[in-house]
């Protein structure tokens, strides 16, 4: 069930229904039902493997709320940890590891014939397991409590807003309000409804308008010229974007009509003056994750500069890894580790997310920078979108050749400036929703033309690009 289909927006107000109806621990059963069912429309049999999963954090983090014994937490962890990793390094990676190790077989003179599996990735595996791994770890750090209830924890790992690509919600955050819910108010209703507008538009009206020319491109990049796999790229890192905040905003959205928040996962990433604040903007709840269970726990930057570098590149790497089983996406990993660490040695980056005072006057540098920050974004989503190293040489190869600029034509940066003119306003007041301060008498028309692009373009079922994460 796609959040632009028309089933989910018959889906939402039967869910909405039953909590304004049902009291309590009713509300949050009704929930969790709905969230099964939700989740159970990709595919039904792997609803068991969610429930044992939950089930089986459920039960550890008792046991480790309840011992004082080091070695017993410690192992009570650890199992936690291989049963997490173990199902998703199953489903996600066995034959990507199998053709690795008969690659590297065969390329030291030893013929191999090993197994491979018809595997069916579960939707959203690794968003569910990062959010159900962290809410173990901080059990184990002490620094919450294990759910009350089944029902409740199990809720947690599957509130359908945010089961299939994000945000990575953290107990800490997300229980509390599961439990008790907010008030709804007729603020925050407006406030989702725009979130659901905004994230609708830039799904619908931008990243499914350029899912077709970006796969064109990519499909035979040696027939293309320079100018065209330029435009290729623009398009792509244009429609993952979209794609992705689209997701995350309408997750926002709807989850408020349930008296729900949940964290931002993306801050205007294609503003940021440096890959560091960069990181600091996109997918943040991923980037968060990594930090603080990863990062930090390998020394983060106490240990010297030696191993602040090397904690920083296997960080990007195994992030590479985590979207997708495939080289190109550790390729991705290692060339933002190259970057974050190459930013860290020249002092770039440092003092968090940059908001100009002015928008108008931001100065030429920090114009420049932004510039130079978003092509190297760029590169690396090529190494992203390229489903093997092949197609990557022939794209950056073609690239080089400097066949054709002017083949790039100008509507990427028409589609730039549009999504500018979208997240510069958000930027510079830090609210998601700035144009609900608009009269409305402007807001009107800004809607209306949005309905008018769902109805004229929408209704494809495009699925958002990263379910397949």
């Amino acid at each position: 069930m796609l959040f632009n289909s028309i089933s989910f927006f018959f889906f939402v107000p039967i869910v909405l229904l039953g909590v304004r109806l049902l009291p309590g621990t009713q509300r949050q059963r009704w929930l969790l039902l709905a969230s099964y069912f939700f989740y159970g429309s990709w595919d039904w049999r792997f609803l068991a493997l969610i429930l044992f999963t939950t089930a089986v954090d459920y039960w550890i983090a008792h046991r480790i709320h309840r011992s004082d014994d080091p070695d017993e937490r410690r192992r009570a962890l650890l199992v936690s940890v291989c049963v997490n990793l173990g199902v998703l390094g199953f489903f996600k990676y066995f034959n990507f590891f199998i053709d690795s190790a008969a690659a590297l077989l065969e390329a030291a003179g030893l013929h191999a014939s090993l197994p491979a599996l018809q595997i069916i990735l579960p939707v959203g595996i690794s968003f569910y397991t990062f959010q159900s791994m962290s809410y173990v770890i901080d059990v184990y750090r002490r620094d919450t409590v294990p759910a009350q209830t089944f029902v409740l924890y199990a809720l947690y790992v599957s509130y359908f807003p945010q089961l299939v690509a994000g945000p990575i919600s953290r107990v800490g955050d997300l229980m509390p309000q599961l439990a008790a819910p907010s008030r709804v108010t007729a603020d925050r209703v407006n406030f989702g409804l725009c979130l659901i507008l905004i994230g609708l538009a830039k799904k619908v009206l931008i990243a499914d308008m350029l899912a077709p020319e970006v796969d064109r491109i990519f499909a035979d990049p040696e027939s293309q010229s320079s100018g065209m796999l330029l435009r290729g790229a623009y398009f792509f890192a244009f429609q993952i974007y979209c794609d992705f905040s689209a997701y995350s905003d309408i997750a926002r959205g709807v989850s408020e009509f349930f008296g729900v928040r949940l964290m931002i996962n993306f801050e205007q990433p294609y503003l940021s003056r440096s890959i560091t604040e960069f990181w600091r903007r996109w997918h943040i709840s991923l980037s968060s994750w990594l930090r603080d269970y990863l990062y930090i726990p390998l020394g983060g930057n106490r240990l010297g500069a030696a191993k602040t570098y090397r904690n920083l590149m296997l960080t990007m790497l195994i992030g590479g890894l985590w979207h997708g089983a495939a080289w190109t996406f550790v390729a991705w990993g290692a060339w933002h580790g190259a970057l974050l660490a190459l930013e860290r040695l020249l002092g770039i980056g440092k003092g968090g997310v940059v908001r100009p005072r002015s928008t108008w006057h931001a100065g030429l540098g920090a114009v420049v920078a932004t510039v130079v920050t978003f092509h190297l974004a760029t590169i690396g989503w090529i190494f992203f979108r390229a489903p093997d190293f092949g197609v990557a040489f022939a794209y950056f190869t073609g690239l080089a050749a400097a066949t054709d600029f002017m083949s790039v034509g100008v509507l990427p940066f028409v589609v730039g400036a549009a999504i500018v003119a979208i997240d510069l306003p958000q930027d510079r007041t830090g609210d998601h929703a700035v144009f609900l301060r608009l009269p409305w008498w402007l807001q009107a028309p800004i809607y209306a033309l949005i309905c008018v692009g769902l109805l004229l373009y929408g209704g494809r079922d495009v699925p958002f690009i990263y379910f397949q994460f």
